[in-house]
Order: structure tokens, then sequence, then C-alpha cells
């Protein structure tokens, strides 16, 4: 009997995740019923958000329970199948989990076609919800217009490298806040920022009010802490700040919120939280014209692969919250 690994979660974490927070377990590769199929996964997804989902409490997503498999958007292969819309051999994306094969009815399952020019795994990135973020946070959310001038922090991480580019695909000056001289530069000599800031060095304050002399129209949140703190003193009048994410507290017991929130006030500006499954129904348009961008090298879909089998799953995850990925982080399974 052909036998499969998965990681399950053994713990809810308190503060860093940790290897012994998950379980990796070994298990049959199960077999198709009427209507079902199975998937040889390929490349699995690794996002910030799977921090968030392994925290009971409320949230914008059920929580992921203690023995389940861990959430994951991935890709695959179909290797067996008793479902007439998917055949052997189709590569499908899906959230499939932290698992090297899946059984699914289907349901919430898309059928990848890359077009000429694009790798399959831009359908975890920029084409997949990575990129939809960007777009519906930057576009609907923060309601960009030309000549605007965004500040986008976490800006060389995968949500990031998207705000960016598609900013400045829709006319709008660009300054990205990360972490390192090579971030920067990746920023601004290889994806178009007109400047970058490095938090690591130098008075971050000071940097933000000499890139932002006119100070900034949107502001797309990835960070939180004091990231989001201080760029809430850059606001232009009727600013919007858009809240994407907080990176830099999700392994924090105790949250810090900004102190600066005053200044939403003195700039008559708002600050919006958004999750992207609410514009589920807007997916492929949002997906057709980021889809010409990258066929016309407005758009690039900027990975960071991590090859190996299963067992990479817990030390590649916590590279997401130390500064160690530039781009989509994805782990690819080596059979």
């Amino acid at each position: 009997m052909s036998m499969s690994r998965q990681w399950r979660l053994a713990a809810r974490p308190v503060g860093k995740i940790r290897e012994s927070d998950f379980e990796l377990v070994e298990a049959p590769v199960p077999e198709p019923a009427d209507g079902q199929f199975v998937v040889a996964v390929t490349h699995i997804s690794l996002d910030p958000a799977m921090r968030g989902w392994m925290n009971a409490g409320r949230s914008y997503i059920p929580p992921v329970e203690i023995g389940e498999v861990m959430r994951a958007l991935t890709l695959g292969r179909v290797i067996d199948s008793r479902n007439d819309q998917f055949a052997v051999g189709d590569l499908v994306q899906g959230v499939f989990g932290v698992t090297e094969h899946a059984l699914s009815d289907g349901a919430g399952v898309q059928e990848i076609t890359a077009a000429e020019g694009i790798s399959p795994t831009a359908y975890l990135g920029v084409l997949g919800i990575t990129g939809l973020t960007a777009y519906f946070g930057l576009l609907d959310v923060g309601r960009l217009q030309p000549g605007e001038t965004v500040l986008v922090s976490g800006a060389a991480g995968a949500v990031g490298t998207a705000v960016g580019q598609i900013a400045k695909a829709k006319g709008a000056r660009v300054i990205g806040i990360a972490g390192g001289s090579e971030k920067c530069q990746l920023l601004t000599d290889e994806l178009g920022f007109d400047a970058a800031i490095d938090y690591k060095h130098g008075d971050l304050k000071d940097q933000l009010r000499r890139r932002t002399p006119d100070r900034v129209d949107v502001f797309f949140d990835n960070i939180g802490g004091e990231i989001l703190n201080q760029g809430l003193t850059r606001l232009a009048h009727g600013a919007r700040v858009v809240i994407c994410g907080a990176v830099s507290q999700y392994n924090n017991v105790d949250v810090t919120g900004p102190s600066n929130y005053i200044q939403l006030l003195v700039s008559r500006a708002s600050m919006i939280g958004f999750v992207v499954f609410d514009y589920a129904d807007r997916y492929p348009q949002a997906i057709a014209e980021m889809s010409r961008w990258l066929s016309d090298g407005r758009l690039r879909s900027i990975e960071d692969t991590v090859r190996g089998d299963i067992d990479a799953f817990p030390s590649t995850l916590e590279r997401l919250f130390t500064g160690g990925n530039t781009g989509k982080l994805v782990l690819e399974l080596q059979k």
C-alpha cells in the first residue's frame, strides 16, 4: 500500500511557531470514490496568514483544529480520478493542506492552464490569493488614483511586491519599506519602485520624512507595530490606510497597536481592514488584468522557492516571521 505524509496541527502556538506545534503523520494514499479524485501535491504556498489560522477564537475563517492537516493553498497533479470534471494529469489548485496527497470532490478546486511564458507557480503568487489581495486591497479598499503616492510596508514580501508593481501600472508613485539593502535594491532596481526605505538601517522616522515630502495618499500596511505607527504620521489629507496584515505582531502574546492613530483625525484619513475572500466573484476580472501585465512585462512574479521534501515545512514556514524570504514563499516537494 502506498503511503503519504502530512503535517497536522498538534498544539496551538504560544509566541513563535515551533516544530513541536505540528505532527508529521503517515497515512495510506487515499482511493477515490465516485465523484472524487486524488491529487499528488507538488507545491505548497506558505503565507503569514497560516499563523492566525492556528489560533482559536473569532476570525474571518475557522481555525485549524488540533489533529487536522495544516491548512495551505497548493498545486498538484491529479493521479487518480472518478470525477468527470478532473482527469489524470490535470494540474489543479486547491486548499489541499500540507500533505503529499489529497482526496477531493472538486469543491473549491481550480484547474490551472498556464498561459505561455507564465509559470504555474504564479497561480500561488501574483495570479493567486497573494496577487488578488494586492489588487483588491490597493484598488478597491485603497481607491488608488493615477498620480497618487503609495507607501507599502513589507514591500519585498509576496503581497508587497505585487502592490508596488500594480501601483506603478496604475500610474502612482511608490515607496516601499523593507528590511535590508538587497531587498531595497530589488524594489528600486528591478520592480520600479520610486524609492525604498530600509527599516533595519537608519532612523525610520527620518527616512519616511525624506522619502515622502508630499506625504502619502495610500498606506498599504502588511507589518503593523512601529512601522504602522510611524507610517500614520505621513498621511496626506484624505489618505486611506489599508490594513492587510500585521506580520510583526503574529507571534506576540500582547499585540502592540498604533499610538499615532490621532493622525487619522488630523488628516481626515480612514483606516480599513479587508479580507480578499469578499471579492471572490471578481477574481476572474483581476486575474485577466494581471495576466496581461505579466505578459507585457509590467508585472513580475517574485517567487522564493524552497525545494525539498515535506519534512522541510516547519523550518520553511518560520522564514516568513524572521524576514528570511523575498517575494512569494513556496515549498516545492521533491519526489
